[in-house]
């Protein structure tokens, strides 16, 4: 692997803050863009410095960078599908002055330079579509981050296998997507933990997080919601996140779990 990047096609693009101004991202003017859900997951994992941290998919690599940013020493590598992205990622991680190692390959067939490691720390956004379902975008960086080729279970099975023992995963998804999402969990995960996140507290869920322990055995937990905004609308100009998700949107805060 190796933290260089190449130039990257003549794409327009934006330089976007993050975490308060502590991180800036360079994406795609068009097409699939990093927003909220990158930082939620980022914040949601429970990586210590000095502990290996890959992500799989990583786009232009605000969840990990966000990572790296909040826990210093860590050692962090990504594998992301799409080499335009891969190379964003790789300068978004210069520019920010943060360790990253982006290799380019699929997560149903990594490559020998993920492949080759163990970690003690996997995270992902998943594709929020199947790629059999919808009619897809014309840009094709959206539609592959949106409706990726690789199945749920393929994700599932190279992040278990990716993992070191007693090693977590922390994936963030829709909603709809968490019954094929346990499903792929097999006996060798454990302590599965799901946070569903509702927009308002007089809402359903629309997206959740999951964390679970490779070689674990504690059963499975179901957490209370976590509402992302106060009030039944929004009625300010400005943000109206509850103050523990602006802590982690805005100050890079961790994510932790209701009990």
């Amino acid at each position: 692997m190796t933290s260089s990047f190449e130039p990257a096609p003549e794409v327009p693009l934006t330089c976007d803050a993050f975490l308060g101004g502590r991180l800036r991202i360079w994406q795609p003017a068009q097409g699939y863009r990093a927003g909220v859900d990158p930082i939620l997951l980022a914040a949601a994992v429970r990586a210590l410095p000095g502990q290996s941290v890959l992500e799989l998919g990583c786009g232009v690599g605000t969840a990990i960078l966000a990572l790296a940013s909040r826990i210093p020493g860590a050692r962090c590598d990504a594998l992301e599908i799409q080499p335009f992205y891969a190379d964003l990622a790789r300068r978004n991680a210069v520019e920010n002055g943060l360790a990253l190692n982006v290799a380019v390959g699929d997560v149903a067939q990594p490559p020998v330079e993920v492949r080759s490691h163990s970690y003690d720390q996997v995270l992902m956004n998943p594709p929020y579509f199947e790629s059999r379902f919808g009619t897809g975008s014309a840009d094709t960086g959206r539609d592959v981050a949106l409706r990726g080729p690789a199945p749920m279970a393929a994700w599932i099975e190279t992040a278990v296998r990716r993992l070191s023992p007693k090693g977590e995963l922390t994936l963030i998804q829709r909603i709809e997507r968490l019954p094929e999402t346990l499903a792929a969990l097999d006996s060798r995960m454990g302590r599965v933990q799901v946070l569903p996140l509702a927009a308002r507290a007089d809402r359903a869920p629309h997206l959740f997080i999951l964390k679970a322990r490779k070689g674990a055995r504690t059963p499975f937990e179901l957490c209370p919601p976590l509402v992302m905004h106060d009030g039944a609308r929004h009625l300010q100009d400005g943000d109206d996140y509850r103050p523990e998700i602006r802590a982690v949107l805005r100050e890079g805060a961790e994510l932790s779990f209701p009990h």
